[in-house]
């Protein structure tokens, strides 16, 4: 895989925008579920590298490119030089960072580069200003101000009653997902009858639950874990835990988390 070439040129607001979900998946990928291999390729040892995402969803820490000027903008050189300077969180916020702003200027390299008028530009910001940022995603941002209005999760809770975000701490181990999902349809129907403005903004701070892993939003069709260190929400598919795996956690841990457990004490 080499991330400094394109496999295609997005002429099209869909076809850039597809592009920078793709590329935006991959590094958050290499910053959470990959984060291991991430650490380990981003050796101090080595030269100038750089985190590059590429449209398939794949990841490399590379060299930069050495034409010049280069295919589309580059990313943040040399993000492997502080991994062993800095506490590890905020290594890997910093390459948040830099990542969101390299995704941006790709996007709009391709609208300029391709023509996009006023209301193209407008469009495509709109449609990636829908996703939370890499930063967050990481972070765990959004998740934070979700619970900022939201006084009914409880710490105590189990990892059985994890498989609904927008649930709170309430069992759903009993129920199968129809049953869940009725249950859901059932209270919003409730809500609709007679909800307060409180109660309504709780909805929308809590439909803003976004995956650890990949950053796409939660739906209702899908298997969710909490994390009980960091508290992030993960979808089962993309921590490899099944429902039936999950009735028999007590304590569930993100890759993330469980890797910086075992992390020596200097560098986290």
């Amino acid at each position: 895989m080499d991330g400094h070439n394109l496999p295609y040129n997005p002429r099209t607001v869909d076809e850039v925008f597809r592009d920078f979900k793709g590329r935006r998946t991959a590094l958050v990928k290499a910053l959470s579920t990959d984060v291991d291999e991430f650490f380990r390729q981003c050796d101090p040892d080595k030269e100038n590298l750089c985190l590059y995402g590429s449209p398939s969803e794949q990841w490399e820490v590379n060299l930069p490119a050495e034409e010049v000027p280069p295919e589309i903008p580059e990313p943040a050189l040399g993000i492997n030089f502080a991994r062993d300077g800095m506490l590890e969180k905020d290594w890997l916020s910093l390459v948040a960072v830099h990542s969101d702003a390299w995704l941006m200027s790709v996007a709009f390299y391709f609208g300029a580069r391709f023509g996009f008028d006023k209301a193209d530009r407008k469009k495509l910001f709109d449609m990636i200003n829908d996703l939370p940022t890499i930063f967050e995603t990481i972070t765990g941002v959004v998740k934070k101000q979700g619970k900022e209005k939201s006084s009914s999760v409880s710490n105590n809770s189990s990892t059985k009653s994890k498989a609904n975000p927008e649930q709170g701490s309430e069992p759903q181990a009993n129920f199968s997902k129809p049953m869940a999902i009725q249950m859901q349809a059932k209270e919003n129907d409730e809500d609709d009858l007679g909800v307060d403005e409180e109660d309504e903004e709780d909805e929308e701070e809590q439909e803003e639950t976004f995956c650890g892993a990949c950053g796409e939003s939660y739906t209702t069709n899908e298997f969710w874990i909490c994390c009980d260190i960091c508290e992030k929400w993960f979808h089962g598919k993309c921590v490899k835990i099944t429902p039936a795996r999950a009735e028999h956690i007590k304590q569930y841990k993100c890759p993330s988390c469980s890797h910086k457990r075992a992390r020596p004490s200097g560098l986290i």
